[in-house]
């Protein structure tokens, strides 16, 4: 079903050949929903099992593609779009945003932080292939190191910056939005993903985990030990969680605890601890659980009615 636009008729050719202009670069594309970031393919709850997916529902990863033949069939009916499936592109985008119209005064931008990270390595942020989004943000790309698999991640480098690798995908130069278009604002040749992002990216916690569950400071009686069952319980949920289901559980499990975060039952800190071993027992390395950890935690504290009444 054709998505209603507020794109015109007339940027369909701008979008077709920014399209093709990624495909020219072997980075495969799937189309987004005119004038937005989100995906136009179709959600496991309605594929046809045709076509792509005769074999099974095909992530968008999967069914991205590099055929021109492909690209212009689909552009020539609607101004799609873009998006450029990161993993397969052999990429690694750094998402570099402003800060937000909610955050306190003086909250750093992504690039701030960044360019502050690499300062205190004894590095510079190098120069490379670089697109300008319509927030004011950018995103860095670089070439992904050769042989490793490279995750999605949130906010592991710092508030304000994602990373786009294997698991996601990045709106394409060219792709227009409400706010604006965007725009390759460096067109210098791809750089190899420096060595000291890498390490931050793939390191593993800080915390040090520990099989004690301390309320020190939290309330006490039937609450403490409700929350307490809860935490051991949640971490046994996670390191048990069979194959193709340990990131569900995890989100889940830090969504509850988040809740006992916000409440006050719970330090946030013992709570990644505790799902940080359980993601571990669970045979997941730390680059491929951080970022849906912390992201989950957020959300949950930042969404609990808890939370709210006492911000």
């Amino acid at each position: 079903m054709t998505q209603p636009t507020t794109v015109p008729r007339e940027a369909q050719p701008h979008l077709l050949k920014a399209a093709l202009a990624a495909v020219d670069r072997g980075w495969p594309v799937i189309p987004l929903r005119p004038g937005s970031k989100v995906s136009a393919l179709h959600g496991e709850t309605r594929c046809p099992g045709t076509g792509d997916c005769a074999g099974g529902h095909a992530k968008p990863e999967q069914r991205a593609t590099t055929d021109p033949v492909r690209i212009r069939a689909a552009w020539a009916s609607t101004p799609f779009n873009i998006g450029l499936t990161t993993g397969p592109a052999g990429l690694v985008v750094i998402d570099l945003d402003p800060p937000k119209p909610a955050d306190p005064p003086g909250t750093l931008s992504g690039s701030d932080i960044f360019a502050a990270l690499a300062r205190v390595t004894g590095e510079q942020v190098p120069h490379t292939y670089t697109v300008t989004t319509p927030s004011g943000g950018l995103h860095l790309y670089f070439a992904a190191p050769a042989g490793v698999v490279m995750r999605s991640t949130q906010d592991i480098l710092g508030r304000h910056i994602d990373t786009r690798a294997w698991g996601g995908y990045v709106v394409a130069p060219g792709s227009i939005t409400p706010t604006g278009t965007y725009t390759v604002t460096d067109d210098r040749p791809v750089a190899p993903l420096p060595g000291w992002v890498h390490a931050k990216l793939t390191e593993p916690p800080r915390i040090k985990a520990s099989p004690i569950y301390p309320l020190v400071g939290r309330p006490a009686g039937r609450r403490a030990a409700y929350a307490s069952a809860a935490l051991r319980n949640e971490e046994a949920n996670v390191a048990g969680a069979p194959d193709g289901t340990r990131n569900k559980v995890l989100v889940r499990a830090a969504r509850a605890l988040g809740r006992l975060v916000a409440s006050g039952d719970l330090d946030r800190m013992v709570v990644e601890e505790a799902l940080s071993r359980g993601a571990e027992a669970a045979g997941l390395k730390p680059y491929e659980y951080r970022s849906a950890l912390t992201s989950a935690l957020n959300w949950s504290i930042r969404n609990n009615p808890a939370a709210r009444r006492t911000a």
